[in-house]
């Protein structure tokens, strides 16, 4: 299993807390435990940018976890999946785990378990990923919504274009595809998951792209996410490829906003223009804490 990690605050006295969580709020720290790159692996970055606890889920998700973790708001966790994995990740909400790892979730369940062996449960945003020479990803809403999820490849080479859904549709998601808890909208459901036609299943004499065309709910669903897929032929504008790249996949973030991770003893972050402050800005904070920790005793 890779090594595993979650960036939470630092603890210390007051003094230093009041310091240090308005920085670390803008610029979450570093994991220290960072996983060397190599040609046969990858790096994934995991992120929760939410406002809720999310439970990520994997498969395979031997080289994640097991399978599934917990992610609280402004969390973080990093782990390593060789060249010839092929599998998605997406994020569970409303979970209620025991501490054996049993129990369910309001979107994305994968049985009763916290460490999925199996896919998840629609509707759910899942993360798509084939690791070869040459890496094929995709964010797909095929299965319907639960989650803004963005997939920001870093360090690759080719085209490397930043995936996924940053909308969110539960808000604005058509009452015939909402699902609920109490009044609140918990998740948006495909139009094949609800009419189970061969026009929105893509299916039959719609199997091709050729007939299976948008309808009027992939096309909201496209509105709002223009980099995800809508509905299974939706792939000249939603499928990407990146060679020798890292990935940070994050939850509730905007695909232009810089993240970053830490690998091999640097920190990377994606735009062209977010490394060098962001490195200046940490080592001024390392300083600031060096001189203020002298003062107390702990």
């Amino acid at each position: 299993m890779a090594p595993y990690s979650h960036l939470n605050g630092v603890h210390s006295k007051l003094l230093l807390m009041t310091i240090l969580v308005t920085f670390t709020s803008a610029y979450p720290a570093p994991s220290l435990t960072g996983v060397k790159r190599s040609e046969a692996a990858r790096i994934f970055t995991i992120i929760n940018d939410c406002k809720e606890t999310v439970w990520p889920a994997i498969t395979p998700g031997e080289m994640f976890g097991g399978g599934g973790f917990l992610l609280k708001p402004g969390q973080s966790a990093v782990f390593t999946a060789p060249v010839g994995w092929s599998g998605r990740i997406w994020g569970r909400t409303g979970c209620n785990f025991d501490k054996a790892g049993n129990g369910t979730c309001q979107t994305g369940n994968c049985g009763t378990a916290l460490k999925c062996v199996a896919s998840g449960e629609t509707p759910a945003t899942l993360a798509e990923f084939t690791l070869a020479s040459l890496d094929f990803y995709d964010v797909s809403l095929v299965d319907g919504f639960n989650l803004p999820l963005v997939v920001t490849p870093i360090n690759g080479r080719g085209n490397c274009s930043i995936a996924g859904c940053d909308g969110d549709l539960r808000p604005n998601c058509p009452k015939e595809l909402a699902v609920k808890s109490g009044n609140n909208v918990v998740g948006c459901r495909s139009a094949c998951d609800v009419f189970q036609s061969d026009q929105y299943c893509c299916k039959g004499n719609y199997g091709n792209s050729m007939t299976c065309q948008p309808t009027y709910y992939s096309k909201k669903f496209k509105e709002a996410c223009p980099a995800a897929y809508s509905y299974a032929y939706d792939d000249p504008s939603s499928i990407f490829t990146c060679s020798g790249t890292d990935y940070i996949l994050t939850f509730c973030s905007s695909r232009k906003q810089t993240v970053c991770t830490y690998h091999n003893n640097k920190l990377l972050c994606s735009g062209s223009n977010g490394l060098k402050p962001l490195i200046k800005k940490w080592w001024a904070m390392i300083f600031i804490f060096s001189s203020i920790s002298s003062l107390f005793m702990f």
